[in-house]
């Protein structure tokens, strides 16, 4: 059965342009909202250009009426796509275990308060690790603290800057973004004590 899906963005949306041509040839999913933390945000003109309405979720947009936007779109799931303001509050409550994220680095590492786009990657390039990642994870009340669904890692070279590395995770985040999405659509799952019990 063909699932809506609302992405919320920040930035150019290359993730949401990734599922915009995914959803053009999957029979699982639907974008029916796209919903930007500001309005300067690129993707909003990926969104346009493919007639999906979308939202600027702002300081002036109540998080009633965001919520009552998602409901009249028939939101099954929310995806977030590079969005870097913080859910909380009856968002979380009415979209429970229905809302997913995608981080770059290998959770528990590099990720929480401050832990987003270019910073994950300096704090990864600075630290000397040897493998780095990305992660998709539901979205709880916690700052990258949900059950995580999936993750993929790449290696870290010693020639590798902060900007070199984010560019070379882009394409696996890509892909994992689009495979973890199909997984939770597809199979059935249950989360116990912050963790997916797949079947």
């Amino acid at each position: 059965m063909l699932k809506n899906i609302a992405i919320f963005i920040s930035g150019s949306g290359t993730n949401l342009q990734t599922l915009i041509d995914e959803s053009k040839k999957s029979k699982l999913f639907k974008i029916v909202l796209v919903v930007s933390s500001t309005k300067k945000a690129f993707g909003l003109q990926r969104a346009q250009k493919n007639n999906i309405p979308t939202i600027i979720n702002d300081k002036n947009f109540a998080p009633s009426q965001l919520i009552k936007q998602l409901k009249n779109s028939k939101v099954d799931l929310i995806v977030l796509a590079g969005y870097l303001s913080i859910l909380k509050g009856d968002l979380l409550k009415q979209y429970k275990n229905k809302i997913i994220n995608i981080h770059p680095s290998l959770i528990p590492s590099f990720c929480g308060k401050g832990m987003y786009g270019i910073h994950v990657h300096k704090a990864v390039i600075n630290s000397g690790v040897k493998y780095t990642g990305a992660t998709v994870h539901f979205v709880n009340e916690g700052i990258d603290t949900g059950a995580i669904i999936d993750q993929v890692s790449i290696k870290v070279n010693s020639k590798d800057t902060p900007n070199s590395l984010q560019k070379k995770l882009l394409k696996y985040e890509h892909k994992l973004l689009v495979s973890s999405l199909k997984k939770i659509l597809i199979n059935n799952y249950k989360i116990i004590n912050n963790k997916i019990i797949w079947g």
